[in-house]
């Protein structure tokens, strides 16, 4: 293996830069050529390839965001695209491609496969936590952190003016940052895909609740069966029209800002593993962490998680939120 590229795709999160790091310095100790490639697959279409040495990733280990940008490609689920971009991979003498990213990420690589014989290894880059085959993705425990943050300000306000806040996060497809923040944060109730959201239990619970709490806060991941906060919210004020009732959607600036200490060792560690399977003949894998080791999960495997929630983590939240 003489030259490698990498990529970032789908949506940014951060630690992808100290992944990129970590593939490029790994490579090159290894005498191998990096070359990055800029907009995701959709530079791999329009030939968008740059060379990386040492210097390129100097100073961008504690830098949000990817240097080498990101996209989403809807030209890569056509033959005609992956066509083009196996041209190009060909053309700039491609022995193995790193590619960080979430699912959609990961099945572009498996699809790919069936037609560039190139090996691929996938490094997890989503802040919502949701892949089979690691205990955290990168990004995702510095998104937990800002929403921390961001709850923790607001719960001053809240309890400046007894009132009940919904905050929803990110988590269209899966609530382990509402459910992991809203501990975080002491919330009275989190809402998230994985579990029922019943109104009139939720009613009942602030109703039931202690009367002279001075805020509360509702946590509620985007993808919630009943809707988002503003959705819920609304249901909550006809009901319990005596509640101060408020709304704040915390956005994208989930995805943005330094990554914390754990998502740049964790990054780190799984771009040079990814470098090192790929020197050793691996392919078509997704690298994790699990239990603090280094672990190789085929594409097809790495998918969105379709497990339930840890009920232990449920149940205490039942119970520490009395």
């Amino acid at each position: 293996m003489k030259k490698i590229a990498v990529l970032t795709s789908g949506g940014d999160s951060p630690g992808m830069n100290a992944c990129i790091r970590a593939v490029v310095r790994t490579a090159i100790y290894n005498k191998v050529e990096v070359m990055g490639i800029m907009h995701g697959y959709n530079g791999m279409i329009g030939n968008e390839f740059i060379p990386l040495g040492a210097k390129s990733v100097a100073n961008i280990i504690h830098r949000g965001g990817t240097i080498l940008k990101t996209a989403r490609s809807s030209k890569f689920t056509t033959i005609e695209g992956q066509q083009r971009a196996l041209e190009n991979l060909m053309k700039h003498g491609i022995d193995g491609v790193v590619a960080i990213g979430g699912d959609g990420t990961l099945k572009g690589a498996l699809e790919f496969g069936k037609i560039c014989s190139i090996p691929f290894v996938g490094c997890p880059g989503t802040i919502d936590n949701d892949l089979i085959g690691t205990d955290f993705t990168i990004g995702y425990d510095t998104a937990i952190n800002t929403v921390v943050e961001a709850v923790d300000k607001i719960r001053d306000t809240a309890e400046s003016h007894d009132r009940l806040f919904f905050v929803e996060v990110m988590g269209r497809d899966a609530g382990l940052i509402a459910l992991r923040a809203g501990i975080g944060v002491g919330a009275e109730c989190i809402l998230m895909p994985e579990t029922k959201t019943d109104i009139e239990t939720l009613i009942k619970r602030l109703n039931s609740g202690r009367k002279n709490k001075a805020s509360k806060i509702i946590i509620v991941a985007e993808g919630d069966e009943a809707g988002g906060a503003f959705t819920i919210a609304e249901h909550v004020k006809r009901r319990l029209p005596d509640f101060d009732t408020r709304v704040t959607v915390l956005g994208h600036i989930q995805r943005g800002g330094n990554p914390s200490a754990m998502d740049r060792v964790n990054s780190s560690r799984m771009g040079f593993a990814a470098v090192e399977a790929l020197l050793a003949g691996k392919s078509g894998v997704m690298i994790g962490i699990i239990n603090k080791k280094i672990a190789y999960t085929p594409f097809e495997n790495a998918t969105k998680h379709t497990q339930r929630l840890d009920p232990d983590l449920m149940r205490m939240l039942d119970i520490l939120s009395l």
